[in-house]
């Protein structure tokens, strides 16, 4: 019988890809996303789409209900839905900030929680929660970011121990650079709230160079799934790293002094070239807005 498997976030990316490699080797996937259309593809190999916004509670116990229903357990989930916002900390707004932990470390442990009933059905279930290399190694105006990151990493952490004893494996997968519309998506609302009167104005230009960072020379999403897979079959390891710099930044987050790891950063994020300047009014809201 064929594993029945939910993905989020699966219109682009990495949730993309798993979805079709996964579908490949014969499972039933369930791809889900906000948005329906952008799955069309997915559908017409077999995954069975479906709309799912990871943030609205409604929205997953209708989900789960289906999942209920129609299959009865689950095999695998794959906790893979996540946004990144690009911003100084000193400047990012907090609602940016609130909705990067709710959608990376919140809505991930409630989705967790109900589909536990479903996972317990299979002896041999999988949590699987895409993390980043981020949530090891933190850079400049990526704080917010690398922060749910590496609180997700220790709910990984703690529900891998949790549920163990229960018959579920807990993996953590901490990928490097892949390829994805991050960039792009983590760019999207700087120029919205980063206003003329920013401390960061004159080295503006580093804070979207940090947005498109992990696009350079990025491992490709298929050949991330594929590698992903495998491991998940042969279950070497329950911290998985893939992808461009995936172990590489972790060792230089590990070993590397943390002086000499700063001062690399800021230059590499044009931080040296800042200069001071009279700070910007802040509203109560915080951040410039």
């Amino acid at each position: 019988m064929p594993k029945t498997i939910l993905i989020t976030g699966c219109s682009s990316g990495i949730g993309k890809a798993l979805a079709d490699s996964f579908t490949e080797i014969g499972c039933q996937v369930i791809a889900t996303a906000r948005d329906v259309k952008s799955m069309q593809e997915l559908k017409l190999i077999g995954c069975d789409v479906q709309e799912l916004d990871i943030n609205n509670e409604k929205s997953v116990e209708r989900l789960v209900e289906y999942i209920k229903d129609r299959y009865g357990a689950l095999d695998i989930l794959i906790n893979n839905a996540g946004i990144s916002a690009m911003g100084p900390i000193a400047e990012i707004p907090k609602s940016v900030v609130r909705q990067q932990f709710e959608t990376n470390v919140v809505s991930q442990i409630y989705l967790t929680q109900r589909c536990l009933p479903l996972l317990l059905r299979t002896p041999t279930a999988q949590v699987v929660n895409i993390g980043s290399v981020s949530g090891i190694l933190t850079t400049p105006f990526a704080g917010a970011y690398c922060a749910s990151k590496s609180a997700f990493h220790a709910i990984s952490e703690a529900m891998r121990m949790e549920l163990l004893p229960l018959g579920i494996h807990v993996f953590t997968v901490q990928p490097g650079a892949i390829i994805s519309n991050f960039g792009h998506n983590s760019a999207k609302g700087i120029d919205s709230w980063l206003l003329d009167n920013s401390l960061y104005t004159s080295i503006k230009q580093s804070i979207f160079d940090r947005a498109h960072a992990s696009q350079n020379d990025a491992t490709d999403t298929k050949v991330f799934a594929d590698k992903l897979i495998r491991s998940l079959n042969q279950r070497s390891g329950t911290t998985i790293k893939i992808g461009k710099g995936s172990r590489y930044l972790a060792l230089m987050a590990r070993w590397l002094p943390e002086k000499l790891r700063h001062q690399l950063l800021s230059r590499r994020f044009g931080l040296n070239d800042l200069t001071r300047s009279l700070p910007p009014t802040v509203s109560n809201e915080g951040g410039n807005q």
